[in-house]
């Protein structure tokens, strides 16, 4: 089973200085949500930058796929837990849900409603 894409979510406190920074070492600006910004590392791999989101401590692993709910049911069946189970979120136009990896790092599947 693959993903569709990949996006490492990290907070920011200023916004315009993170852009400017990842811009200055290559990066192109793939996606903007207002309090996120989402770079281009590779054809499938994305950086986001978001402001006071998304963890306190500030990492987010997310695995991205068209089949969201299809996938968090199977992961329930197999008895992982979740945090927030699938949802759709109006703000960044996604549908997406939470889980715990073992180390207690966040982990989101997600769906961009309107980003191919």
């Amino acid at each position: 089973m693959s993903f569709d894409k990949f996006v490492t979510f990290l907070r920011s406190t200023d916004l315009d200085r993170s852009q400017a920074f990842y811009e200055g070492l290559g990066l192109v600006l793939a996606l903007d949500q207002g309090t996120c910004r989402i770079f281009r590392v590779s054809d499938s791999g994305f950086l986001g930058i978001c402001q006071g989101h998304p963890e306190p401590w500030g990492v987010v692993v997310t695995l991205v796929a068209d089949d969201v709910e299809e996938r968090c049911a199977a992961w329930a069946d197999a008895g992982y837990v979740f945090e927030k189970r699938p949802a759709f979120n109006p703000e960044y136009r996604i549908t997406h849900a939470f889980l715990r990896d073992p180390d207690g790092h966040l982990v989101e599947i997600q769906r961009f409603e309107d980003w191919d």
